[in-house]
């Protein structure tokens, strides 16, 4: 039987400012802090980091907000939905995740001036 990955609240509030920015090769020039890769570390996501990175680059309507707030939903079935919203409420990219392993709870990242982020690393 499989264990459920999940994000300790605990842990996650912990992350208040961030030590270290790890640059990852598929866009070398966005970076993540120490929370987004407790993220990426403990629920195996590092391609949510990925997606969030490749938006920039090949979703115009992305790029162009400078200020992002990624929201992952996960779904009973284990399907999920990654929506980018531009800090206002309001929708700019929405993607289908048919299947993940993400812990139930989900997670929101912020992005601005090239780093993935915790909302509480602000």
């Amino acid at each position: 039987m499989a264990r459920e990955k999940s994000l300790d609240p605990n842990i996650m509030s912990q992350f208040t400012g961030s030590e270290h920015w790890y640059r990852f090769g598929i866009v070398p020039d966005i970076t993540c802090t120490d929370g987004a890769k407790y993220v990426a570390d403990t629920a195996g996501a590092y391609w949510l980091l990925d997606e969030i990175a490749l938006a920039q680059k090949y979703v115009k309507e992305v790029a162009a907000q400078e200020f992002q707030v990624w929201k992952l939903t996960v779904k009973e079935d284990n399907s999920a939905t990654l929506v980018c919203e531009d800090g206002n409420y309001n929708t700019v990219f929405s993607k289908p995740i048919p299947f993940t392993d993400f812990p139930k709870d989900g997670v929101t990242l912020w992005f601005a001036d090239n780093v993935i982020y915790l909302p509480s690393e602000h």
